[in-house]
């Protein structure tokens, strides 16, 4: 390998490790509170240095949102790749199973875009917003798949969408480890999300006096 192969493989292996310390900070620390030198010290760099990788602050945070997106998609994407005949109720079950996984079971990239991406500046979030909307829109085929196969009746999906997203990303905050299996967590809301928690019989409004 020449010297400058090397070099760009340093300098890979660097920005990946500033990214990392960086969600690591970002999701102990939150967005405002975290610094450069934060993260630089996580990193064991001078803040000097991070320049040479980043221009900002504001740089990382987005690449770190960036890489959280990916992660989940990757995940999602794999696991409905290996069942394609599933019937649509049951890719969705499938892909909420994966993105819990992917959440609970990866890095603190997803965990530090839950808490820091609500307290984003509007210029960063836009930075953000073509892999954000690249997998919004999967879950809006997933379903419109649903719906249009005649699984789903007509219920607002984009609300059904974040409702569902909500519940999901606030999982970790509740979850402790032995009382659910991701995959039983991914069973029941859907079921809730799906299908409601009334019985059928008495799915009308309770009377009034």
């Amino acid at each position: 390998m020449s010297t400058t192969q090397r070099r760009i493989l340093d300098g890979q292996d660097s920005r990946r490790h500033i990214l990392d310390c960086a969600a690591q900070i970002f999701r102990e620390k939150g967005y405002a509170a975290a610094s450069l030198r934060d993260i630089a010290n996580a990193a064991g760099m001078r803040t000097a240095s991070m320049y040479y990788h980043f221009d900002s602050k504001d740089e990382i945070v987005a690449e770190v949102l960036n890489i959280a997106v990916r992660t989940v998609f990757a995940e999602v994407r794999e696991s409905l790749d290996s069942v394609r005949a599933a019937s649509p109720l049951d890719r969705i079950r499938i892909a909420v199973e994966a993105h819990l996984r992917a959440i609970f079971e990866t890095d603190d990239y997803n965990a530090a875009s839950i808490r820091i991406f609500a307290q984003l500046p509007d210029h960063i979030a836009a930075i953000t917003v073509y892999e954000r909307e690249a997998y919004v829109n999967f879950w809006r085929m997933l379903f419109t798949e649903a719906k249009e196969s005649g699984y789903l009746r007509e219920v607002d999906l984009t609300l059904l969408r974040l409702f569902l997203f909500g519940a999901m990303n606030w999982a970790p905050q509740w979850y402790k480890s032995g009382e659910y299996t991701l995959s039983d967590i991914a069973e029941r809301m859907c079921d809730i999300f799906l299908f409601g928690a009334a019985k059928q019989k008495n799915n009308k409004k309770p009377a009034t006096k």
